[in-house]
């Protein structure tokens, strides 16, 4: 089994920032690519930010210059830091991962969510 576990989601004021967490455990071969999404009410799931395993990033283009994505490999873990916050990015904000159970058996799985809410 494999799982990813989000974390640091909350309430932050607007400009304020939030830095969310997700790592991948169980039975991993590899990872592949991993993102985020996230899903306000009423909308579609979209995708917020994406990391390569060779670490190539790419970016929705509403959290351009205020959103960064990393990834550490050897804790299997991504994370999401979020600055200059805005109303409009509040959402369920979801972690997705490209992962090898063994060689040439790639799965896509997705953390559970984690609420972020920006807000006076």
């Amino acid at each position: 089994q494999v799982q990813l576990v989000e974390s640091g989601g909350g309430l932050v004021q607007p400009g304020g920032s939030l830095r969310l967490s997700c790592a991948a455990s169980g039975s991993i071969f590899s990872i592949n690519a991993m993102g985020w999404y996230r899903q306000a009410p009423g909308k579609q799931r979209e995708l917020v930010a994406s990391i390569t395993s060779g670490l190539i990033t790419d970016y929705a283009n509403s959290v351009k210059g205020r959103f960064t994505v990393s990834r550490d490999n050897a804790k299997n873990t991504i994370y999401l830091q979020m600055n200059s916050l805005k109303p409009e990015d509040t959402a369920v904000y979801y972690c997705n991962a490209d992962i090898l159970r063994s060689p040439g058996a790639v799965f896509g799985y997705w953390g559970q969510g984690t609420q972020v809410t920006v807000s006076s």
